[in-house]
């Protein structure tokens, strides 16, 4: 491809997936990984840095519920067990960072609403404007044990109470006007009265009072992600969403994704440029192809059959350790786990006639999205997603921490900057600045 350098043409935005620090299962035992990634502030916080030289929008923590949500057998393998609490960590990371967005996983089936607007407030007052809010039903139903539940709530119904948990957090970021607190020590007015607002929300599934007792956030809302790709998913993305993280396969699906998506908000009446699709994408870098593939074969020898065959059965929502290992994978129900990870899982032992063990493997290691070479190819690829509108970035999962990630940022990103399509600098200090987004106006102060 020509290298361009027209800052008018669309850019590029990239979340970095840091929680698990890396999805490969294998990438603890990688050669040189730091193995406590998860668990160790001194190494996130080089991590993070580095991103930050890197000018990537965002630092984006996954979150996890439940620690059994595969046999012991697999998961004393993983390097998933153990991981910082989103908030306390981005709190920290927020004080050795000026610019890199700190995004965190708040789920709307197992806290409230009244937590999750002042945790994000809060971080968002404490970043000077960098947070975003990931919101995920969650899908593992070991989560539902962790809070006095027997079973998981149904699937549509945790989306139909995301949808009503989305208007109580917003309403209750909107509780006061931003210049209401006006603090004159000469009258003793800490506060102005009639620039507050008490929600008095009453639904289906909440009854808030309000208001916060946090002033309204720097960037009026924390940045709403969304990560859902069923028809639920999509729909509340559509309604709700300002940058979504989701899971294509290829370009061709990614186009389909993106269209669906856009097509919806248009629907709606949203414009489609408020929202940033940056599905995630697994990023090898090599000095030549053959390195970076013989880098990937590498990795994967390092996963283990039952590690692998647990994430196979978390996709599923059924137990394939139960399935013949050499046979194909036989017809599988839907359940109440996530719809479209099943649905990738089924096609991709379709499409490529895959045994139980082989798509196991495939799957314990990296089965989505990859792109595995040197830089100048994987830059082809970023920029034919980008301009082909099969996304407006991506969210990056590293193979192995910190090489990866340092091989990305020294090699890729001045490939990227060399054609005009990634920025040089930040473009302001708050998470929507750079990633152009408006400040959204406050529902019941709008002037």
């Amino acid at each position: 491809m020509v290298p361009v350098t027209d800052s008018a043409r669309p850019q590029l935005r990239f979340n970095a997936f840091m929680r698990p620090t890396t999805i490969h299962t294998g990438a603890w035992r990688y050669p040189g990984a730091y193995a406590d990634a998860n668990f160790n502030l001194s190494h996130l916080k080089r991590l993070i840095q580095k991103l930050e030289y890197g000018r990537f929008d965002a630092f984006f923590m996954a979150d996890h519920l439940a620690v059994l949500n595969m046999p012991v057998e697999a998961l004393r393998r993983s390097h998933t067990a153990t991981s910082f609490e989103p908030f306390t960590l981005l709190s920290a990371l927020a004080m050795v960072t000026e610019h890199i967005g700190l995004v965190a996983t708040g789920s709307t089936t197992f806290d409230q609403p009244f937590h999750i607007a002042r945790r994000f407030a809060s971080l968002d007052h404490i970043s000077g404007g960098r947070a975003g809010w990931n919101i995920v039903t969650t899908s593992n139903p070991d989560a539902a044990l962790n809070f006095g539940m027997d079973d998981h709530m149904e699937h549509d119904e945790r989306y139909r109470r995301a949808r009503e948990f989305y208007d109580v957090v917003t309403g209750l970021w909107d509780s006061w006007a931003d210049d209401a607190f006006v603090r004159d020590q000469a009258s003793g007015l800490f506060f102005d009265p009639e620039k507050m607002h008490v929600l008095n929300h009453k639904g289906p599934y909440f009854s808030v009072r309000g208001p916060l007792n946090i002033a309204r956030p720097v960037q009026g809302w924390p940045v709403v992600v969304q990560a859902g790709a069923s028809e639920a998913g999509r729909q509340l993305a559509a309604e709700t969403a300002e940058a979504v993280f989701t899971a294509q396969s290829d370009l061709a699906a990614g186009q389909r994704f993106y269209a669906d998506v856009k097509g919806r908000m248009k629907v709606l009446g949203r414009s489609p440029d408020s929202m940033k699709i940056m599905p995630a994408c697994f990023v090898l870098v090599g000095d030549t192809e053959a390195e970076a593939r013989a880098r990937r074969t590498q990795l994967d020898n390092l996963v283990y059959y039952e590690s692998a065959i647990a994430s196979l059965s978390i996709a599923l929502g059924h137990d394939a350790s139960k399935f013949d290992p050499d046979a194909p994978l036989p017809s599988i129900p839907p359940s109440n786990a996530s719809q479209s990870a099943r649905e990738r899982v089924v096609n991709m032992a379709k499409q490529e006639q895959l045994t139980v063990r082989q798509l196991a493997l495939r799957l314990g290691g990296h089965s989505g999205l990859a792109m595995v070479g040197t830089a100048h190819q994987i830059a082809d690829q970023m920029q034919a997603w980008l301009e082909g509108h099969g996304s407006d970035g991506f969210t990056i999962q590293f193979p192995y921490l910190p090489g990866g990630l340092d091989d990305f940022v020294d090699k890729v990103i001045p490939e990227l900057q060399r054609r005009g399509i990634y920025r040089r600098e930040y473009e302001g200090r708050t998470l929507r600045e750079n990633l152009g987004l408006a400040r959204p106006a406050n529902r019941f102060f709008p002037d």
